[in-house]
């Protein structure tokens, strides 16, 4: 498990976490904003009037109506990164990262117009006489570039399983473990069946389900957050202003929290951000193309509203809850997971400023020569679950631990531990206090409200509804690619797969699920971005084709 985690870590490096990844989403979303003159702004309205049905017709070919596409579209982005990316967002860069997400959401808008419309100017019908389009679809036959197709197809399937597959399923299974102390296996196997049972039936039944669940998804959320902001009103001044006030600048160290500076605090909120409304992915459009319509212009329009109801209403509202609570900066008993702690030489605090500065560039990974924090080795005593006698620091989370306990099946745990290069190679267990990311952080923010310990049950419901239903509209863009890359044959196996994955998800490492989404969406994004640029005059004819067809 450490190797597969340094092998992602790596590749990461390399990919979304690498500096130029967002300069590279936000420059591609900027250029369009630029080059169409603001199309989220001047087509907005007119988007929500395609959607109920104006400026198109019925019988149209496609296999959804505009609804339907958008809902499943949502589906695959309305996921846990509404409710956990977002957490985990804060977590890394604080308040600055919320607003690097609504950056990455705004110029997104225009990105995901571009790149639906271009998507659905070249789908083609399968074999079967179903729609197929997405990414690959316009890299073969609009820039006649079959190889850049064929590796955008294959990320697409990796992406099924590292972004709408298995952090789902990992976070549903926790998230109900958690709150009604469900094992996270037979949640997997049920949610599995489930999932089964939905996607056998293609589009259409997929279609259907996700445009029932969407809307009641995201009101129920919605009443549980406001819940949380009505309780804390005094503090949403304050947490919102903090999004501003540190976006240029990073946000400080408090409380547990160690800081972030501006770099890190801009990679992680456009990575999260990206995360949650895909937005430059690619993976929204094979959605989109299924739609009935005859001009690729009016469901670039409609997907224009994914960015905005996904990122600027849903995941502001979990960023609010979380800031105004201030449990982001609290530290909370927990479980450790391996991958997330480290044991390191000497007494390290979380209240000395130059520790925490060393701190954190030890654990951002860009330490200075010399790196004072150093990583354990040795055999340690522990007796009564407690280190005795060793000067040492516990890491998890991001943060300083504290009443750290070794346990070995539920008991206090007396003996001697191994620790190899600050990592734990014993077979006992750890709990005490640490920083909170993902979902068990929202879920703790959701409970400082009248709701009380109620709050939880709020976002557990809201995860399991965000998050199965983008496992079903993920499970579709693995159909399209599977069919571009083998045929409609390959379809059934890629199912059967899928669901396999799904359930095995529900029982494996949080973290590292986390870092294996964030490596597939860039080998996703990057080549989708590089289709559409070369494709920006292509764009413009379609929009110009448009207007002459409805006249403005």
């Amino acid at each position: 498990m450490d190797a597969l985690s340094s092998f992602f870590i790596t590749l990461d490096g390399y990919l979304g976490s690498a500096v130029y990844f967002p300069w590279v989403l936000l420059g591609v979303g900027a250029f369009f904003t630029l080059y169409l003159g603001f199309p989220q702004i001047r087509y907005f309205r007119r988007a929500w009037g395609v959607l109920r049905g104006h400026h198109s017709r019925g019988d149209a070919e496609g296999d959804t109506s505009h609804f339907q596409a958008l809902s499943t579209a949502l589906a695959g982005t309305v996921g846990t990164g509404n409710i956990g990316g977002v957490a985990f967002a804060i977590y890394l860069g604080g308040p600055a990262a919320l607003f690097w997400m609504w950056a990455t959401a705004f110029l997104g808008m225009t990105t995901k117009f571009v790149e639906v419309t271009v998507s659905h100017k070249y789908r083609v019908k399968d074999d079967q006489g179903r729609i197929a389009g997405g990414p690959m679809y316009f890299m073969e036959r609009g820039l006649n570039m079959k190889w850049l197709a064929v590796f955008f197809a294959a990320a697409t399937v990796l992406s099924t399983f590292g972004s709408g597959n298995m952090p789902q399923s990992n976070n549903m299974a926790s998230g109900l473990e958690a709150s009604f102390g469900l094992p996270t296996w037979l949640t997997g196997a049920v949610l599995a069946g489930l999932l089964a049972l939905v996607i056998i039936g293609g589009i259409r039944r997929i279609a259907a389900v996700t445009s029932r669940i969407v809307p009641i998804m995201g009101a129920l959320y919605a009443i549980g957050a406001f819940a949380v902001i009505v309780s804390n009103y005094q503090a949403v001044g304050p947490a919102f202003l903090s999004v501003f006030r540190d976006a240029f600048t990073g946000s400080a160290a408090g409380g547990g929290f160690l800081g972030a500076t501006f770099a890190y605090a801009f990679n992680r909120g456009v990575n999260r951000g990206l995360f949650s409304n895909e937005a430059g992915q690619g993976s929204a459009p094979i959605a989109h193309a299924a739609a009935r319509a005859d001009e690729p212009v009016s469901e670039g329009m409609v997907s224009i509203l994914e960015p905005f109801i996904d990122t600027l209403v849903i995941c502001t509202l979990t960023g609010l809850v979380i800031l105004s609570s201030g449990v982001w900066q609290e530290k909370f008993e927990t479980d450790f997971q391996a991958f997330d702690t480290e044991f390191v030489q000497g007494p390290w605090s979380d209240r000395d400023p130059e520790h925490v500065e060393a701190l954190f560039a030890h654990l951002s990974g860009q330490p200075p020569a010399g790196d004072p924090v150093v990583r354990a080795n040795g055999r340690y005593r522990v007796e009564d679950g407690r280190l005795v006698g060793a000067e040492l620091t516990v890491l998890h989370n991001r943060s300083v631990a504290e009443d750290v306990r070794f346990q070995l099946d539920g008991a206090a745990y007396s003996g001697v531990v191994q620790i190899e290069d600050g990592s734990l190679h014993s077979p006992v267990s750890m709990r005490g206090r640490s920083l909170l990311h993902s979902v068990p952080l929202t879920a703790e923010a959701f409970k400082r409200s009248f709701l009380g310990e109620f709050g939880q049950y709020a976002v557990t419901i809201g995860l399991v509804l965000f998050a199965f239903s983008t496992a079903i509209a993920w499970s579709y863009y693995g159909d399209r690619a599977m069919t571009y890359l083998f045929g409609t044959a390959s379809v059934t196996p890629y199912r059967a797969l899928y669901v396999v994955g799904f359930f095995l998800a529900a029982v494996m490492d949080t973290s590292l699920v986390w870092l294996l989404s964030a490596t597939s969406l860039a080998l996703m994004a990057l080549p989708n971005l590089l289709g559409i640029v070369l494709l920006r005059r292509d764009m413009k004819s379609e929009i110009a084709a448009y207007w002459t067809h409805f006249g403005r």
